[in-house]
């Protein structure tokens, strides 16, 4: 027997159907945004689901189309294919604000789908953002410059991975995508509170990128909690208990005590 219910779709035309877990209760709405290659089976996603549920709060998890239990290709996808996902699931299941969980590349369509709330609805929507390991910009920073030349003129690089069975595989078309949303260079207009969680251990997003993160938004309320020893996964039960710590106060509206990071 599966150790999770089996989850909900939703049916779209013109896009795979999306796999998804709402559970209703009081806002903003935790909406938890996996990484790459990833689905919301995982421990953090799982962990913040099964808080949520018990402490009444309204929670919504999802898989992108290729992902997963949703519909699709993996390999068909791009970054903006799996933010309109994002945006589909949260115009389909939510009202009022949003409070927008991204682990990895989740990170990053964290921010470019907060850019599109607060664009289309107000910066009302946003309740704030928590980014863990968040990699924004990842296609530039995150291969060389052989990996790249290999993605451009072979249509794909494929790489073995310690977090899965399957290789990573980046398309052409997904690089692209990515590399034509950067946001580091410039600006990132969002007033929200944000929390930036990073392991200083993570050998995948050097936690440099969580600072120049931090740098880049406009907003005044930006927190970073380095953990040490703490990989890329922040996956262990005191990593899990500070994310869950970290959405409470969100969620529950209690004040935040300013965050000292280690230099």
């Amino acid at each position: 027997m599966s150790e999770h219910p089996l989850p909900a779709y939703l049916d779209r035309t013109g896009r795979p159907r999306l796999a998804y877990r709402h559970v209703e209760g009081a806002g903003p709405t935790i909406v938890f945004l996996p990484g790459y290659m990833s689905d919301m089976e995982g421990g953090k996603a799982s962990a913040l689901f099964a808080w949520a549920a018990a402490e009444g709060r309204a929670c919504l998890l999802l898989d992108y189309a290729g992902c997963g239990a949703s519909d699709g290709l993996f390999r068909d996808q791009t970054l903006l294919d799996w933010r309109g996902d994002v945006l589909d699931l949260i115009d389909a299941k939510t009202d009022g604000p949003v409070l927008l969980v991204g682990s990895s590349m989740g990170g990053w369509l964290m921010l470019l789908v907060a850019l599109l709330l607060q664009g289309r609805d107000g910066p009302g929507r946003l309740a704030g953002l928590v980014g863990i390991a968040a990699a924004p910009d990842f296609t530039d920073w995150g291969f060389t410059p052989e990996e790249k030349a290999i993605i451009l003129a072979e249509g794909a690089l494929i790489e073995a991975t310690p977090y899965s069975e399957q290789p990573y595989v980046t398309t052409r078309a997904f690089w692209q995508s990515g590399e034509a949303n950067r946001l580091l260079g410039a600006e990132i207009p969002l007033s929200c509170p944000v929390r930036l969680l990073h392991g200083q251990a993570d050998g995948d997003v050097p936690p440099e990128v969580s600072f120049r993160l931090s740098a880049a938004l406009a907003s005044d309320d930006v927190q970073i909690t380095l953990v040490k020893g703490g990989d890329h996964r922040l996956s262990r039960e005191g990593d899990i208990a500070l994310l869950i710590d970290t959405v409470a106060r969100f969620a529950t509206g209690t004040p935040v005590a300013p965050i000292a990071t280690p230099v």
